[in-house]
């Protein structure tokens, strides 16, 4: 079952899929880069009071897997 999260008066379950890629898709990323990327991207989202579910990707892009608060604009992530 998917865990809900609560705040004072809302009961909610979001998740955003955020992708970043590589101008031109050139293949940049190696396993330290993920490594550190993964670490920073935590630290972020935690600052922001989000949740980082998982993180993936290629050598041109990451995947991010993310559970923010309910807040009434997303861009401010």
């Amino acid at each position: 079952m998917q865990e809900l999260r609560t705040k004072r008066r809302v009961i909610y379950s979001l998740h955003l899929h955020l992708v970043f890629v590589t101008k031109y898709r050139r293949n940049v990323f190696s396993e330290e880069m993920y490594e550190r990327l993964h670490y920073h991207f935590k630290r972020v989202c935690n600052d922001f009071g989000c949740k980082l579910i998982e993180t993936n990707g290629e050598k041109n892009h990451v995947h991010l897997l993310v559970e923010p608060l309910p807040i009434p604009h997303h861009q401010d992530l």
